[in-house]
Order: C-alpha cells, then sequence, then structure tokens
C-alpha cells in the first residue's frame, strides 16, 4: 500500500471489533502491528507508546531444545499412526540409499547405519560403496553391518576417486526407484523415508523432494535447524536450499547421468541444476517436506550453515550455475558474494521504457527529494517519471509541479477523486508510455545507482511477475525486505528493523528469493502483467493490502514474485495526506482487512516462502511455538 494515509486512533476500536467478531487468534494486537506497518502512523504512534510485552506481541523466543520437545517427538502412538499409513499406498516404493564413506569415524557411522536401519519405511537398500579407506577396520565394520542386514550392499574400490565417481559406483548397484544421499557420518530421522514415500503416494508425479535439516555434534545434541520454505527457484539460484534431506527419482538421476566429477562439494547442488532442466514444470515437480529429516554431523568449532564454502567449493557452485544457465539459454551469469551466489541477468540490448508512478498530495520536500534522487543518482537510461498529483493545494508544492511540466522526462497527471491508491495507480498505469512500470512511493529516495538496472532484468524475466526492492529506513535499518502473508494476521514485512546488513534467516536478507509478495512502494512489473491480472482492486482496496492482493494474483497467474537486495532505496514512510479517522474511514480499513481473509483464506497462513515452523507472531524469522504441520500419520498429509 502505499504510504499516503494515515489513521490514527483506531486501534481501541479496531480491537474491540475484532474481538467481537471472534477473529483469529491474536487477531487485535496483530492488528496493531498491520497498522504500523503499513505505515499508518496514527495508529503506529500509539503501537509505539506501548510495550510488546504488555501487548502480549513479540516473537516466541523459544530454542530449538524446547521447540524439538513440542513439535518433534515421537512416540509409540505416532509410529503406529505411520505403520497404519503406509498400509494405504497405492503403490511401494524403494528408496537406494547412497552413501560413500572414507576412513570415516567409525562411531559415527555406527551411528548413520543404525539411523538407516531403524527406518519406519522398510523398503530400503543401504548402497555403502567403500572409496579406498586405508583404515583396515573400516572393511570389518561394513562387512559386520552387510551380514546383519541384507538390504546393506557394498562395494569397495581400490582407488579413491572421491565423492563423485563413488556415488556413481553406487548407483550402479542401486534397485530402487528413488535414490537418496547420505554421508557416513550424518543421520536421517526414523520417519525420513516415509515422509518420502508419503509424498511420492500423494502426488505420484513428484521428481525431486527435500526436506528441512538440522546439525548434529559428536554427543549427539542437535541444533541450527534451517527450516526450508517450498520450492523457491531464484532462492536456490542464490544458495542450496534443496540440500538434505534430497531425495531424487532414480530414472531422472539416469537421464542427466550421475554424478559429474569436478564439482565435488556441490555435486548435489549440479545434479539439481541438471535435474530441473528435463523437468518441465519444476514447481510442481519439486516436494518439500518441512520436518527435520536429516542431521547434518559437524565439529565443535565447525560452521553450521549450510551458506558456508571454500572457494574452492564456491567457484564450482559458480560454474555449475552458469553452465546451467548456457543449457538453457538464460542471459544471466552468477557470482559468489559471500552470503551465496548472485545471479546477474543481462538487460536487452534495446532498454525498455519504464514508467515510474509517483502519486503525490503536496509534500513538496519529499516529492522533490524523489524526483531528485531518480533524476541523479539512477544509471538506467530509458525512464520516464509520472506523477500523479492526487489534489494537491499547497502552494509551494503547485508551483513545483509546475516547473516540472517542461522537463522531457517528467510528466504531471492531475487526478482530483478521492483518495484511493488503487485507483490512481491504475489509471497512471493506463496513461504510461513505458512497457514496464514501477509503482514508487513518493518518500522514496535512492540509494544505489543501479537500482533501476537491477530490478528490470528480473522484471523482463517471462516467469517473473512483481519485482521488490530492498528499502530502508532513514536510520538504515531494513524497511521491507519481502513480505510474508500470514504475519499480523494478513501479512507482514520480514527482518523489519533489522540492521541493514542483517542476514535474515540463512541468508534471505542478502539474497534474492521468491516472495508471496513485495510492497507497492517500490515494486516494478511488465506493464502486460499488471493489465493480465487487472492491476490493483480498487473496489475492495482502496488504501491497504493492494499491493499483498495484487502480488497474491500475481503469483496465482503463475508468476514468480521476486525480491532483490542489490536494489536498496529509503523509505521515509512519512505522512503526506494528513489523518483519516473518521468512521468511514475506519469502516473501509476493517471491512479491507475482511475482504483479505474472504479471498485468500487459509492460504494468508500458509505462504509457501516461508516455513509453517516459523513464527507468525514477529517478522524475525524465529521459531514457532506450534509448528504449522500435519501430524504424522495423518491421511491426507503427504508429508
Amino acid at each position: 500500500m502505499g504510504n499516503l494515509t494515515q489513521m490514527p486512533g483506531l486501534a481501541s476500536r479496531v480491537v474491540r471489533r475484532l474481538r467481537a467478531r471472534g477473529g483469529v487468534s491474536g487477531t487485535a494486537r496483530r492488528a496493531l502491528e498491520i497498522y504500523r506497518q503499513y505505515g499508518l502512523r496514527g495508529l503506529g504512534v500509539r503501537v509505539a507508546r506501548l510495550s510488546r510485552a504488555a501487548m502480549g506481541f513479540g516473537p516466541s523466543r523459544i530454542d530449538y531444545g524446547a521447540w524439538l520437545r513440542r513439535n518433534d517427538r515421537m512416540n509409540d502412538d505416532v509410529r503406529r499412526a505411520v505403520h497404519a499409513h503406509i498400509t494405504t499406498f497405492r503403490a511401494p516404493h524403494t528408496f537406494s540409499i547412497v552413501m560413500p564413506v572414507h576412513n570415516p569415524n567409525l562411531a559415527w557411522l555406527d551411528e548413520t547405519v543404525e539411523s538407516v536401519r531403524r527406518q519406519l519405511y522398510s523398503r530400503w537398500q543401504l548402497c555403502i560403496v567403500d572409496d579406498a579407506s586405508t583404515d583396515p577396520e573400516v572393511r570389518q565394520a561394513l562387512m559386520r553391518y552387510a551380514h546383519a542386514d541384507n538390504r546393506i550392499k557394498l562395494l569397495f574400490r581400490s582407488e579413491c576417486g572421491h565423492v563423485c565417481v563413488a556415488c556413481n559406483a553406487a548407483l550402479t548397484h542401486a534397485t530402487g526407484d528413488w535414490i537418496v544421499l547420505l554421508d557416513g557420518s550424518d543421520c536421517l530421522a526414523e520417519h525420513a523415508l516415509y515422509c518420502a514415500a508419503s509424498a511420492i503416494d500423494a502426488d505420484p508425479s513428484v521428481m525431486l523432494i527435500y526436506s528441512d535439516e538440522d546439525r548434529i555434534d559428536g554427543g549427539g545434541r542437535r541444533f541450527a535447524p534451517y527450516f526450508k520454505c517450498d520450492w523457491n527457484v531464484d532462492l536456490f539460484y542464490s544458495h542450496d536450499m534443496f540440500s538434505r534431506l534430497g531425495v531424487y527419482r532414480k530414472s531422472l538421476i539416469d537421464k542427466v547421468g550421475g554424478f559429474r566429477p569436478g564439482f565435488e562439494g556441490v555435486h548435489a547442488y549440479d545434479l539439481v541444476l541438471r535435474c530441473l532442466e528435463h523437468m518441465g514444470n519444476a514447481a510442481a515437480a519439486v516436494h518439500h517436506v518441512p520436518r527435520v529429516l536429516y542431521h547434518k554431523r559437524v565439529d565443535l568449532g565447525q560452521a553450521a550453515s549450510p551458506l558456508a564454502a571454500d572457494s574452492g567449493v564456491a567457484s564450482a557452485g559458480v560454474r555449475a550455475l552458469n553452465e546451467h544457465f548456457a543449457r538453457r539459454a538464460i542471459r544471466a551469469r552468477s557470482e559468489w558474494v559471500g552470503a551465496g551466489y548472485r545471479t546477474c541477468y543481462e538487460l536487452p540490448s534495446i532498454l525498455p521504457m519504464v514508467t515510474l508512478i509517483v502519486p503525490t498530495r503536496n509534500g513538496l520536500e519529499l516529492v522533490r527529494q524523489c524526483v531528485e534522487s531518480i533524476r541523479a543518482r539512477t544509471t538506467y537510461s530509458n525512464y520516464e517519471i509520472l506523477i500523479v498529483d492526487n489534489g494537491s493545494d499547497d502552494p509551494a508544492t503547485l508551483r513545483y509541479i509546475a516547473t516540472l511540466v517542461d522537463d522531457a522526462v517528467v510528466r504531471v497527471l492531475r487526478d482530483d477523486r478521492p483518495f484511493n491508491y488503487s485507483a490512481l495507480n491504475n489509471a497512471a498505469v493506463a496513461a504510461s508510455r513505458g512497457s514496464i512500470v514501477a509503482l514508487v512511493n513518493n518518500d522514496i529516495e535512492v540509494i544505489s545507482p543501479g537500482w533501476l538496472n537491477e530490478m528490470v532484468s528480473l522484471a523482463v524475466q517471462p516467469e517473473i511477475g512483481a519485482v521488490g526492492a530492498k528499502l530502508l529506513y532513514p536510520d538504515g535499518t531494513i524497511q521491507h525486505a519481502g513480505v510474508v502473508t500470514g504475519i499480523g494476521g494478513v501479512a507482514g514485512h520480514i527482518y523489519k528493523h533489522a540492521v541493514r546488513a542483517a542476514p535474515g534467516y540463512f541468508g534471505r536478507a542478502q539474497l534474492i528469493g521468491s516472495y508471496s509478495a513485495v510492497t507497492a512502494a517500490c515494486l516494478v512489473i511488465r506493464k502486460e502483467t499488471y493489465l493480465q491480472v487487472g492491476g490493483l482492486n480498487e473496489k475492495d482496496l482502496a488504501v491497504a493490502f493492494n499491493d499483498i492482493d495484487f502480488c497474491l494474483r500475481v503469483r496465482e497467474a503463475g508468476y514468480r514474485n521476486v525480491w532483490t537486495p542489490y536494489a536498496e532505496l529509503y523509505h521515509h514512510e512519512s505522512a503526506t495526506r494528513g489523518y483519516e479517522d473518521s468512521p468511514k474511514k475506519q469502516r473501509r480499513f476493517a471491512s479491507e482487512i475482511d475482504y483479505m481473509h474472504g479471498r485468500w483464506g487459509h492460504r494468508l497462513n500458509d505462504d509457501p516462502a516461508y516455513s509453517p515452523n516459523l513464527t507468525l507472531e514477529s517478522e524475525d524469522a524465529s521459531l514457532a511455538a506450534v509448528a504449522r504441520v500435519p501430524a504424522l500419520g495423518c491421511l491426507r498429509s503427504g508429508v
């Protein structure tokens, strides 16, 4: 929503109304945050005077141990439910677990093998390849495992070929229709294969499956969980969000030729990139299990984050990405930037015209700062600025706008209708000359000169819809780094108020990725896509949530909404229209909340770009007190 409208004095009325309606748990306090979040400053002032503790609003702040005790407990009742569910599967599937080893820690190896043998789903084959271990006890241990369980198959190599060669050797002995990768010191959750089989049973068209993961130390303590979102190719191009647990259809691996030597360390990442090239609609064929099914062993002091990479591994990942882009004829190049990979898409040789739409009413200092910062700091050359003057009556503002009439880059569209942010922008889009339109608040100030190059290079990609920018408050903290639906009852800005350099959850505040929505305070999209989905909803969402609803409709139409940290701007989030506190406007805001819940329903709390294991109570991606995941053994779950 454009921050042109402020509504003080609504907190108590909204709270009473929502409580009277018996809304969702916490709706009253969430509504307070929605107001503040969207720049409705009057209510925000009142909220600021209350402590978050007094409001009952804030992150769960539970540690992972407490989270596990509440959300990841296994008992005999759950096991019975899982076994009962397995009997309903339409077709049996066998998993071949590929496990290369080279002089492993024998105690950890024992735990790894036992984690496989304890699987609740019993149709598996463990293919262990000893890659020329020099410790004679390794062979003895492996022989002992194979003797104890005939599902364990051994292959001993006389020469060390490293992980890709060893995995390919294991593939030649794999008889299952699905492949699972397992390191010789890691462990599987006992329900790991069951969850994969359940997903396949629910959707036989699935080709790749991945799960959440955590780390485990030498003493068996679990820590550093990575709760992932559903398939997000833009985030995958930024770092390996697939990783562990990875489950692959065997026929697909055979088609792409297995693992490629020379990509050790990113061999699974390279494999997934090549698999994507043979999958058609990858979004439908890649399934995410939102459960921790894989425990990665790490030594004390070893980096816990999957983002960590040495220079050799990072360069191999860059090479895998760039070769993938070349094979798919995508005009893009990747580079390693420390937090992950940055993919830079090429702009067309003839730059498309961009119409920057800036609605305003009065607000001389803001609109002048906005226009002048665009003119002075934007390196993209083919753009026009379309100022929508919504009834300005301040003489100084009118004089300034009059000076812009003869500017070849700036046009002014006078629109005196009652304030309706959606209608103002829709009319401006209709009058725009560009094939790309950018919705820009009048309180935006450019920071990075290449901001528009970056956003347009993403917006011209045929599968991408809306593109959002990294917006900062004047104090340098984050105002917008993507929108997560469900936060605050409708939607919220993730990482809001974090420091500018904050990495975010597993680096996401520094990585390009898809989100369900991005703010219209600075949004770039192809004009044809804007018109295709009907623009902003000027009938039901005149002021609030119009950008959220718009982005959700863009996603519903089959496009990805992408946020980039490489387009940075200040968002001063200031009032330009005075206060709105009339009963009519209060009713309008409440009706906009009703509309969002009526139009999108439970989908607001099921954001595919966010994990159901993370909180909707705050914007910091902390752990949810109660995970929004179906119980194990649930016949409808598929997870």
